[in-house]
């Protein structure tokens, strides 16, 4: 079911264990060493009853909320899917510019039942971009369902996140050079 080479990786993260600093670490790392990573990264949380989430895109360093003003009637905010549409088309166009991973915010409701950043997932694989998705614990058995199993299991801990991308370069590493050698030997 798991693939350690998979060009999917769910970093699996419990409540006390927010990804978004695993994650913002990360990018940091790969933008260190030359790569572009594309993609949300979160911050904010639910707090008592009222959400308050800002989300930064990793590649243009560009802060979006993600959430609707509240109207004077209503408790807490809800998600704007005319902002997380926005984010995700901007996220297309920076797949379409050249990227080496795909950071998705997160595995949540909407993405669960085919909304959200979903068809960003499908847009960057189809596009041969490795993809990282936080994924909390509970939502995990509908992560499986959606990816249709094919997808690596971190835990949220840098390590694991660098090993699978290591692993992910070795093998790229290894393609090429067996691409080479076949066009040598024509």
């Amino acid at each position: 079911m798991f693939d350690a080479q998979c060009d999917v990786a769910a970093l699996v993260y419990e409540a006390h264990q927010p990804p978004d600093g695993v994650l913002l670490d990360f990018v940091a790392g790969l933008k260190a060493q030359g790569l572009r990573p594309v993609g949300l990264v979160q911050f904010g949380h639910h707090n008592a009853g009222v959400a308050e989430l800002t989300a930064m895109m990793v590649h243009s360093g560009q802060r979006v909320d993600l959430f609707q003003e509240a109207a004077a009637y209503t408790v807490g905010r809800r998600l704007d899917l005319d902002k997380l549409a926005a984010a995700r088309s901007a996220m297309m166009a920076a797949i379409d510019e050249g990227a080496d991973l795909l950071v998705v915010n997160r595995f949540g409701r909407q993405e669960q039942h085919g909304r959200g950043l979903a068809h960003l997932i499908e847009y960057a694989l189809g596009a041969d971009v490795p993809v990282v998705v936080p994924v909390p614990t509970f939502r995990f058995d509908d992560w499986i369902a959606y990816i249709e199993g094919m997808c690596v299991k971190l835990p949220c801990q840098g390590d694991a996140l660098a090993a699978w991308w290591n692993g992910l370069a070795q093998r790229d590493r290894v393609r090429h050079v067996q691409h080479n050698v076949c066009e040598v030997l024509k």
